[in-house]
């Protein structure tokens, strides 16, 4: 019997029936236009655009004109692609334009539908954001889709890698820019380190349409963007401590596989600590001794390399160099590193040359990085299954988007074997039966390791295929464009996001560039053109006839959306297909979130060798398994999300003051306010307001006066006389220092000085945001280990956050004023721009293990190093002038370097603790 919500489903539709039955209606009058618009010279189709913006001006809103502006790009489509948008693509472009989340199939045409969201929100000139996930698929789909905008008066830009400032702040000028979410990230963080406006590159931000939305939202917002620059070499500790490592056995450490984490047993610790002593690197007796923290963390991180990382599954050794294999992807990650003395060492392992480790400058997660979008919006094929993550996240919701034709593919129950053995013996078998009737495979696999071993199976069976994985991937867009030929075997390591259709019998355009590119004479070109086009025809209709592409699984990945992604590369545009997946109890997913039971059951229900079973408890089993991991993996990104929150505050006070400071000319009253509550400060701490004068501490003060302040003032004798109170004391000091400082901006001139200000006072900013960022990496790592005296660690982390930035934001003033008041000029000349660090990286974490992927240098505009300012001011504090009792002679110490008072420790545990 139905219950009220499934009989109120069937007559009135789901919510999202609803939905689309109501954009639906509004097609209607687009679609009433087209006469009118298609009567359009070229011209008058270009100037739509000024009448638009007049309107706008004029105060009608973006919806007033959405109707005519979406058939304004219908008929730009027509004349500059040759595409019509279907009605389904205008329902999908309404959606993008109300913010939300368009989920539309494989071969649904997503690229051309976000034509229509975009030109609409670009008509105002404030710029529109199309983020993608790969620099190749940006590249594309601008030249692609300019065709359309050209004709309606938009500029387009396009963010890559390698561009510099200039570059990049020309793209973001334009009216529509393409580009990948790490690019748009890091730009914001460089943009953010920047020491003048006009080095800036972005605009404020408008509307981003974000392309395969499940995969930069979901997957990768895991982890943070990091801008970092390097730190001192331990290459040879690497090199000892992975010798001294391998020396370990299984009893020695244990694993978790689920959570990519390893740990010494008691009997590993005793071990290690043995061998460390053997070889002299162990400081004191206990092996977690103070001391001893660099080199347990050596250790860990040695262990993890050899015991929980995989060649050619985890990373490939290419050139010398451990690459990254992207899990979700399957694509190398070239230039990108783990982080945490990881990376380094896999290195150790691989014995190929180590690289330095790098600490952060600057980071972001995705999700507050996208969440300063006023208006956001994406498309992907795959994302009902986070529709709740979407909704709470970023506040968008799901539009499922019906398709052109009605979806004609058959998904079949899944098979299960008891060993891996079998179930690649039945996928040889069926890619076999495939290839002899002409039907075209594309199989997907988890990894490099498990594609190449079909690989040798198939060879060994003396099947033609291609494969399709992070070693072969300068192939990748040939390869995917004619995997849907007569008897074509594709072997794919993932097909998250590789944005290129699989057309049934060829891709046409693509055989025309490649077949034709040597051919001069345009009489023989054309005549290879129609050669080509019948060709692909006749193709076509005897792969239709096999039955269109059968996708094969060979494993469930964690995620029910990669799965989806694979089996939708199938049955494109009411193409007929096939997918089937095949399982069997050594996989990871069985392994690892399989229930237990399971290979005791098979046996008991007898299943004989190579003998498959389908059942639909079994599907259910592995869909339980998916939606553990799922939940997990939700859960781990709104874990980060709630700690980066807590950062994200501080970053946004940090960033502001820095745009105020820039935005600018004179910082006197900035630098004079802090000045002031320096002097404030000191003499609270030194002098109580309900205490005598004869219980002040007035030879400590006088200490740090001429610390802070470098000035020599009678300080005993003041506090001599008679009625002096705090007040007083606070009066004169100001005076004191006000005039110092007044002094200094006469001999220097007022121009000269006031840069200086400025210029030192940004450096400060950015480099006591970078030790705090250091230290609140440290205290999140600490935090977590108070859970076992029963405190909430997020709870911990927010109250010593605060009172960590607290503490820095008066380091801040502190610093300013004992560097303004020490410094010198060489010259009374303008200070340069500061020079900005020689290497400088960025970072994204793979989302799968949760370890930090450093990419190549940045542009070296972006600059968060303190150094002298241009080489014409300098802190100067002679060497022969230190004197280690007396913290006065010191100057300006570096919060990582070792305290000047000779005790061994960094100046920040040291005289320089918070």
């Amino acid at each position: 019997m139905l219950g009220l919500g499934a009989v109120a489903k069937k007559i009135f539709g789901s919510r999202n029936d609803r939905i689309v039955k109501s954009l639906m209606a509004k097609v209607a009058a687009i679609n009433a236009l087209e006469p009118d618009f298609e009567k359009l010279s070229d011209e008058a189709l270009r100037a739509c655009t000024d009448q638009f913006r007049e309107r706008l001006k004029a105060g009608e809103t973006l919806d007033d004109i959405q109707a005519e502006a979406f058939a304004t790009v219908r008929e730009a489509a027509k004349r500059g692609l040759g595409l019509r948008h279907f009605d389904v693509q205008m329902v999908g472009g309404m959606v993008l334009h109300n913010g939300d989340i368009s989920e539309m199939k494989t071969g649904e045409g997503k690229t051309l539908v976000s034509t229509l969201a975009a030109y609409l929100n670009a008509i105002e000139g404030k710029g529109v954001h199309i983020v993608t996930v790969n620099d190749y698929l940006a590249s594309r789909d601008a030249d692609w889709m300019r065709k359309v905008y050209d004709r309606l008066g938009l500029s387009v830009g396009v963010i890559v890698h390698d561009l510099d400032d200039d570059q990049r702040r020309a793209a973001y000028a334009a009216d529509i820019t393409y580009g990948t979410n790490n690019e748009f990230g890091f730009d914001y963080l460089r943009d953010n380190m920047k020491y003048r406006l006009d080095q800036m590159v972005q605009r404020p931000f408008n509307y981003a349409i974000v392309d395969e939305v499940d995969s930069i939202l979901i997957d990768e917002a895991r982890t943070p963007l990091i801008i970092s620059g390097p730190t001192e070499d331990k290459s040879d500790l690497y090199l000892k401590v992975d010798r001294l490592v391998r020396r370990l056995d299984d009893t020695h450490y244990e694993k978790d596989e689920k959570n990519k984490t390893i740990a010494l047993t008691e009997e590993g610790a005793e071990r290690i600590e043995e061998i460390l002593r053997e070889h002299d690197l162990l400081k004191g007796e206990n092996l977690y001794d103070y001391e001893n923290t660099a080199i347990v963390h050596h250790v860990d991180q040695a262990l993890r390399a050899q015991k929980m990382f995989e060649r050619d599954t985890d990373y490939i050794v290419k050139d010398g160099k451990v690459v990254i294999i992207d899990e979700f992807t399957g694509r190398m990650m070239a230039g990108r590193r783990w982080s945490g003395g990881l990376h380094q060492a896999v290195e150790a392992r691989e014995g190929v040359e180590i690289q330095s480790e790098n600490q952060t400058l600057a980071s972001i997660t995705f999700q507050n990085y996208f969440r300063m979008y006023p208006k956001l919006a994406g498309m992907t094929g795959t994302a009902a299954t986070e529709a709740a993550e979407f909704a709470e996240i970023y506040g968008l919701d799901v539009v499922a988007i019906p398709t052109n034709r009605p979806v004609q593919r058959k998904d079949e129950h899944d098979e299960f074997y008891r060993t891996a053995d079998e179930k690649n013996q039945a996928i040889v078998e069926e890619i076999r039966a495939c290839r002899e009737r002409g039907q075209p495979v594309l199989v997907g696999t988890v990894s490099i390791e498990k594609s190449e071993l079909l690989s040798t199976l198939l060879k060994k069976s003396k099947v033609k295929h291609n494969v399709l994985n992070a070693r072969y991937h300068e192939q990748e867009a040939s390869i995917v464009a004619q995997a849907g030929r007569l008897g074509a075997v594709t072997i794919a390591t993932n097909m998250a996001g590789r944005g290129t259709d699989i057309q049934l019998g060829g891709n046409l355009e693509m055989r025309i560039a490649d077949e034709t590119a040597d051919i001069t004479d345009e009489a023989k070109r054309q005549e290879a053109i129609a050669r080509i086009t019948k060709e692909v025809e006749e193709e076509k209709q005897k792969v239709l006839e096999a039955g269109g592409l059968y996708v094969m699984g060979t494993e469930r990945h964690e995620s029910r959306r990669i799965d989806n992604q694979l089996r939708g590369r199938s049955g494109r545009q009411g193409d007929p297909g096939t997918s089937k997946f095949y399982l069997s109890l050594q996989d990871d997913m069985m392994r690892i979130f399989g229930p237990e039971r399971m290979d005791a059951m098979l046996v008991k229900l007898g299943i004989q060798e190579g003998e498959a079973i389908v059942h639909p408890w079994l599907n259910r089993a592995i869909e339980k398994a998916q939606e553990k991991v799922e939940a997990r993996n939700f859960e781990m990104r709104k874990h980060v999300l709630k700690f980066d929150d807590v950062m994200n505050d501080q970053r946004k006070v940090i960033f502001e003051q820095r745009r105020e400071i820039m935005d600018v000319e004179d910082v006197a009253d900035t630098v004079k306010a802090m000045r002031e509550e320096s002097v404030h400060a000191l003499v609270g701490a030194h002098c109580p307001p309900k205490a005598y004068p004869e219980q002040w501490d007035v030879e400590g003060l006088d200490v740090e006066v001429k610390r802070v302040f470098s000035l020599t003032l009678p300080l005993a004798d003041w506090a001599a006389e008679e009625g002096i109170d705090q007040a007083k004391m606070i009066e004169r000091l100001d005076m004191a220092s006000e005039r110092a400082m007044a002094e200094k901006a006469t001999r220097y001139g007022p121009d000269v000085w006031r840069q200086v200000e400025k210029s030192l006072l940004l450096q400060i900013i950015d480099q006591e945001w970078k030790d705090h960022l250091a230290n609140l990496d440290y205290l999140r790592q600490a935090v977590n280990l108070r859970a076992l005296a029963q405190r909430n660690p997020l709870n911990e982390y927010k109250t010593e956050a605060f009172a960590m930035f607290e503490a820095m934001l008066g380091h801040v003033r502190e610093s300013v004023t004992q560097m303004l008041s020490h410094v010198e000029l060489q010259r009374p000349e303008a200070p340069t721009e500061p020079e900005p660090p020689k290497q400088m990286s960025v970072q994204h974490s793979d989302p799968h293990t949760g370890q930090n992927q450093i990419a190549g240098k940045a542009p070296l505009g972006a600059s968060a190093q303190v150094v002298n300012v241009g080489g014409t001011v300098e802190a100067r504090q002679a060497a022969s002038d230190v004197d280690p009792n007396n913290p006065a002679t010191w100057g300006r110490v570096a919060r990582n370097a070792p305290c000047p008072c000779g005790s061994g420790k960094k100046y920040k545990h040291c005289h320089g603790v918070l």
